[in-house]
């Protein structure tokens, strides 16, 4: 009941305006500029697995855009993002004991530990046992689901450092059958030199190693300069793993730096350095703790 001298109050009729429908699940539905006129626009359906509980995230199912270089060599994808690498050669029992030389195996990782590539040797036995360290072979680097990513071919040649045509090298595939770069080594009575050459052996990087490859208790700097050798832009870093790995095993471990924006390619080829640098100087040869070296080589 209205109070005395206060109008009463009205109200709209039945029946009551109903309420705008609550839109679907799914993107966000903005409404026309000119609304009342034009067809009802409906809303977009969810992306694939939205509504899936077994899904981690509701966008799993939608795959990242990540720009695509026309230049960049199948399996090189993420050494363009790092600029370190780890290599740590596996341990053979049977070469550790008896000291038959088998097949070396690497494990190439960033510097976050995640794993890279694997490489294995590809020789046959009696090489490896009669040529030692200057043996012949190929180095076949995977990515951890098995997809080939690079070759590395070192021919049998020589090894002495007052024979400059006998000079020890390297070729890069990647992918396997297609060559990207070579390593080289440079002639020089006592220091290690290697030229970083690209598909057409034009020299892009030096690699410049101490006069001594051992030293007790510390690393092996190998320094990777400019082609001028001007100034240092990485390093080939041989570890040191302590004194009774160093002395029974000739398991090394390296580790590689460079520049992040540093040309892929040139990256993958300076793998291949690194791996050149391992055989020439740190591969035991036969039972024997010899190790081929630029004043005993």
């Amino acid at each position: 009941m209205a109070a005395a001298g206060y109008p009463q109050a009205t109200y709209p009729s039945a029946p009551y305006p109903s309420p705008a429908p609550a839109p679907a699940l799914g993107f966000n539905v903005y409404p026309s500029s000119n609304p009342g006129t034009g067809p009802l626009v409906q809303p977009q359906a969810p992306p694939q697995a939205y509504g899936d509980p077994a899904a981690q995230h509701p966008h799993s199912a939608i795959t990242p855009y990540l720009p695509v270089s026309t230049g960049i060599p199948p399996g090189l994808e993420y050494l363009m993002q790092i600029d370190q690498v780890l290599i740590q050669q596996k341990v053979e029992l049977v070469e550790a004991v008896i000291g038959f030389e088998t097949a070396n195996k690497y494990e190439l990782r960033d510097g976050l530990g995640r794993r890279l590539f694997e490489a294995e040797e590809q020789s046959d036995c009696c090489t490896r046992n009669c040529c030692g360290s200057l043996r012949r072979l190929r180095l076949s680097l995977a990515e951890p689901g098995g997809r080939p990513a690079l070759h590395l071919l070192r021919p049998l040649k020589c090894a002495s450092c007052w024979c400059p045509c006998c000079l020890q090298e390297l070729e890069v595939q990647c992918p396997p059958g297609t060559t990207i770069g070579h390593v080289v080594q440079t002639w020089h009575p006592f220091t290690p030199k290697f030229s970083v050459q690209d598909a057409q052996k034009q020299t892009v990087l030096r690699v410049l190693g101490p006069c001594c490859v051992f030293r007790c208790g510390g690393d092996v700097n190998f320094e990777v300069k400019t082609s001028d050798e001007s100034r240092g832009v990485g390093r080939i870093s041989k570890q040191w793993g302590g004194l009774l790995k160093e002395v029974f095993t000739d398991t090394d471990v390296f580790g590689i730096q460079f520049p992040v924006d540093l040309d892929v390619k040139m990256k993958a080829v300076l793998l291949g350095a690194c791996f050149l640098i391992d055989y020439m100087f740190f591969e035991k040869v036969g039972k024997t703790s010899q190790r081929s070296t630029v004043l005993s080589s």
